[in-house]
């Protein structure tokens, strides 16, 4: 599926010139932050040939998505990203932290007239009202403004892990980026976890009676 502008025409038309898409990754990590990308595109977009190769970020390979960041930014009227770390997902859990990342990424916008955002609503965001947001079901496929954020949030948060992996080499981070693979999960039953793992993840996904602390 090929994401459209069909949203964002619909609200520039009424004036709006301010339309943000939002996007989470690593939501669904067994390590590292969740990271948010906040995205606005101005209503007369050029015509760059590459803008037509934005997608989802799950969708396209990552030399894609890397070629993608640069075109995105320079294209945007602003963009913004938003995190939480590990410690604020294991204190108030995966749904309160994405919340509070995304509501950082608003936040870091210069102005903001309405929100596009995969999936549901962003409660208690200062200034933008529940009118003043649509909650796009796969939104990340459909929506063009909200599948450029995926890819902006997709990349930073991947480089974060491919650092953090240099640092920890046992895990493979940079191969996994975090998620719960039989390679990950095989690193923490013999490492155990570090502090870059969500231990609330880990114990649905293993035994802590098999699993040291670190």
């Amino acid at each position: 599926m090929k994401p459209t502008l069909r949203y964002e025409k619909t609200l520039w038309k009424q004036g709006l010139a301010h339309v943000a898409g939002i996007d989470e990754v690593g939501r669904g990590a067994l390590a590292g932050p969740v990271f948010v990308s906040a995205v606005i595109f101005p209503s007369k977009l050029p015509k760059i040939r590459e803008l037509s190769d934005i997608r989802d970020s799950k969708l396209i390979s990552a030399k894609k998505r890397e070629r993608l960041v640069p075109i995105i930014k320079s294209t945007a009227l602003d963009w913004a990203y938003g995190k939480a770390t590990v410690s604020e997902i294991n204190h108030t859990g995966i749904v309160k932290a994405t919340l509070m990342a995304m509501r950082r990424a608003v936040k870091a916008l210069k102005q903001v007239d309405f929100v596009l955002v995969d999936a549901f609503h962003i409660p208690y965001l200062s200034g933008i009202s529940r009118k003043k947001q649509l909650a796009v079901k796969k939104g990340d496929e459909r929506c063009f403004t909200i599948a450029a954020a995926s890819i902006l949030a997709k990349v930073h948060r991947d480089k974060l892990m491919v650092k953090l992996g240099k640092r920890y080499p046992p895990y493979r981070l940079e191969r996994h980026k975090g998620y719960g693979t039989l390679l990950h999960r095989q690193a923490i039953m013999k490492f155990g976890p570090q502090h870059f793992h969500r231990k609330t993840f880990i114990r649905k996904f293993l035994s802590y009676d098999t699993i040291h602390e670190s």
